[in-house]
């Protein structure tokens, strides 16, 4: 886990942990720029929250690289901020699968390695 202050000045952070773990797996190029970019979205739509730092947790297991965020108490101001909508845009063209979980406190993305999203 990477707990970082939640200010989109540390987005950069988190994309190039989330970067470098996709290079060390041996991803291909194109993988590794999915997983900044989703990594970088994710971790700025948390920092909307009303929450004070970020927990980013990322797995790589089976094909599958997962990142999920803590999510503050404030969802609404997150909405306000940066429509999720936009953000979802971008998540569904390369993430396998993406959502708020039921409790409303992650937001975790699935990204498929190999380019198996380009396949969907």
């Amino acid at each position: 886990a990477l707990t970082v202050p939640a200010a989109p000045a540390y987005a950069r952070v988190v994309r190039m942990c989330a970067a470098s773990l996709a290079a060390v797996a041996d991803l291909g190029l194109d993988d590794v720029e999915d997983v900044r970019m989703a990594a970088e979205e994710g971790f700025v739509y948390a920092c909307a929250t009303g929450q004070d730092f970020v927990v980013c947790n990322f797995a790589l297991v089976d094909g599958e690289i997962t990142m999920d965020f803590s999510l503050g108490d404030d969802l609404d101001a997150a909405d306000s901020d940066q429509s999720l909508e936009l953000v979802e845009v971008l998540l569904d063209a390369i993430c396998e699968d993406f959502g708020i979980t039921e409790d409303d406190r992650t937001l975790s993305l699935v990204l498929s390695t190999g380019g198996a999203h380009d396949e969907r």
